[in-house]
């Protein structure tokens, strides 16, 4: 209690009051610009935090963090550009809001999720932090690899249409996630003698080409008149929020969860924590058939989960220094430089500060909704730019985002040709959710697996051989048993009831 006492003090000061103020409207202008990340925006506060304290050196890092994941929503929601790669899961569903003259609705239910999934993960993070950081970290290479494959699943239950052109697009960002130096060999990869994609295929170019540059590519060809979104004031944000949250209490808190044990996982974060949540709300929804119309359940689910993901993210990083995600690496760096050594003992040491994270987490989440708000309301005049305006300025933000991933030119041109590829799938009916998470997951992926391999000596069963990853890979292939096991059920049933109803009439 006298360490807690101590951090409210050291928190609820004019100064650091006003370094987080500073921290979210920053926050809030590089979330709401696609290609410019929460990761980025946490990499350009590290110069400042050389002058400031421990205490409002993270306080800005996770206000910062806090503020840029939700205004990725923003112009995911207005224009199906993803501010940041954790409003990618849900970006499609949100802009179908929009269309239908819900875009109130649409920011309303990312705001109080985002804000209501950082205290829960706070919460948790607080509360639990020792007990789950020492289950994650029994987390080999085997449980990542049956993670990673539990992630991809997702690809086929998060798309609505075809599952075969689903799994085409999942295998096409898989391979795009291979280009590159082979994880193993250090042999590069379907590089063709270009020097720039030794290092892979950027995610972030990647995404917003998928995304943005395909729509731009479809309004320019488009001979018929623009689509108009439905035009409608964005004033009265928080309206049925009430009802909302009321009739999906059950998906709040379990995206909250979701979020909050995903994002403990070392390498998982916010991002996968979003997919995941939202393939987990389509799969067990009474209403499957209204995801990818315009649905606000899956938003629900995802919303709560990527905040959430975020304080989770900080449990392996206090306790045992090791970062759950980019943003907690460079917060660790922080750290060390304030003296403030990540590990078991800092909580004996210095509970103080740690305590001071905990409140930090708590007031940078409920300060969420009136600045949240307030960013919502400036965002209501992209509505009522013409389209023949808006998307020249879209491209214009597109580029400037691609090319300052790695200041190079080769992220424009990542950009450029997948978003060609983006619009071509479409055109045919293939999903581009699945491609993305493919791309995300990938490395990952065959990563583990590559590890496991080496480890188990060639032996498959090593992927069992630990009570996690046997319970995570039965879980897998049971989940993809089943939709093989339906359709040969069906097919049984269908050939059965043929049988019967030629006997029946001989």
């Amino acid at each position: 209690m006298d360490a807690l006492l101590l951090a409210l003090s050291l928190v609820f000061q004019p100064y650091v009051l006003g370094v987080m103020l500073l921290a979210a409207l920053f926050g809030l202008f590089i979330g709401s610009i696609p290609g410019l990340t929460a990761t980025m925006a946490t990499a350009l506060l590290i110069p400042f935090t050389f002058y400031m304290d421990p205490v409002p050196a993270i306080a800005c890092i996770v206000t910062t963090v806090a503020m840029a994941i939700f205004a990725g929503d923003i112009p995911g929601a207005l224009l199906r550009i993803p501010g940041t790669p954790a409003s990618a899961a849900y970006c499609d569903e949100a802009y179908a809001l929009t269309r239908k003259g819900q875009a109130e609705l649409a920011l309303g239910t990312s705001l109080v999720c985002a804000a209501i999934g950082g205290v829960m993960g706070s919460i948790m993070l607080s509360l639990t932090a020792p007990f789950l950081a020492e289950f994650a970290i029994k987390f080999s290479s085997y449980e990542y690899f049956w993670l990673a494959c539990l992630g991809l699943s997702c690809a086929v239950i998060i798309s609505s249409g075809s599952t075969l052109k689903a799994l085409v697009s999942l295998l096409i960002g898989l391979f795009i996630s291979t280009i590159g130096i082979d994880i193993t060999a250090g042999h590069p990869r379907f590089t063709f003698g270009s020097v720039e994609m030794l290092a892979g295929i950027s995610f972030i170019p990647a995404m917003i080409g998928m995304f943005a540059v395909s729509e731009v590519i479809r309004f320019v060809v488009s001979t018929s008149p623009p689509e108009t979104v439905v035009q409608q004031p964005i004033k009265k944000v928080f309206s049925g929020i009430g009802s909302v949250l009321s009739k999906y209490k059950l998906n709040v808190f379990r995206g909250g969860v979701i979020g909050a044990v995903v994002g403990i996982l070392p390498g998982a974060g916010a991002d996968i924590a979003a997919w995941i949540s939202f393939a987990v709300s389509k799969r067990f929804s009474k209403t499957k058939e209204k995801f990818g119309t315009g649905h606000v359940e899956g938003l629900v689910d995802a919303g709560t989960a990527n905040n959430a993901g975020l304080s989770g993210a900080w449990v392996p990083a206090l306790v045992f220094g090791i970062p759950g995600d980019s943003i907690t690496a460079i917060a660790i760096g922080v750290l060390y430089m304030k003296g403030m050594n990540p590990g078991p003992t800092v909580f004996l040491n210095q509970p103080e500060l740690i305590h001071s994270v905990f409140v930090v987490f708590f007031l940078a989440n409920v300060a969420l909704i009136p600045l949240g708000f307030i960013a919502i309301r400036f965002s209501r005049q992209i509505l009522r730019v013409p389209r023949n305006v808006l998307i020249p300025v879209i491209l214009m933000f597109c580029i400037v985002g691609s090319f300052a991933i790695n200041n190079t030119v080769f992220g424009v041109t990542i950009m450029l040709v997948l978003g060609v590829l983006a619009y071509f799938m479409e055109e045919n009916g293939f999903p581009v959710a699945p491609t993305i998470l493919g791309m995300v997951l990938g490395a990952m992926l065959e990563d583990n697996f590559m590890s496991s391999m080496i480890k188990a000596d060639g032996d498959l069963m090593g992927f069992f051989s630990r009570p996690i990853a046997a319970t995570l890979g039965v879980i897998v292939i049971v989940l993809w048993s089943y939709p093989i096991l339906r359709f040969l059920y069906r097919s049984f049933r269908g050939s059965r009831q043929s049988s019967e109803n030629r006997a029946s009439q001989a």
